[in-house]
């Protein structure tokens, strides 16, 4: 059974390869070499709302960690009552060719 870090670092590394080590919001990268540290891979819907975390790429975005990643975060903080302009989980799932629905059934699967 796979530990919790290793989980996290395949949902991570399969989010930045989908989308080329890019953000897919502002377009900045791609970073090859310091990915870590310009990158987040953010979990589209509340890890406290799919089942097994959503640690599925289908519920994860390529953001960059300083700028787009706190705007998608806006959304949490606030329970889903603020989001910046196009940073609504829906808006999120478009830019990678997901959905809710999709990233709880892929989430379903894991173990």
């Amino acid at each position: 059974m796979p530990i919790k870090k290793d989980i996290r670092k395949n949902f991570r590394d399969s989010v930045f390869r989908r989308d080329c080590y890019t953000c897919k919001y502002c377009g900045v990268g791609p970073y090859y070499l310091n990915t870590e540290e310009h990158l987040d891979a953010h979990h589209i819907t509340d890890r406290s709302n799919i089942p097994n975390g959503g640690y599925v790429k289908e519920n994860g975005i390529s953001l960059c960690k300083n700028s787009c990643h706190m705007k998608a975060e806006k959304f949490h903080m606030t329970d889903g009552v603020e989001w910046e302009t196009n940073m609504h989980p829906d808006d999120l799932y478009k830019l990678i060719g997901s959905s809710k629905v999709e990233a709880t059934q892929t989430s379903k699967k894991l173990k």
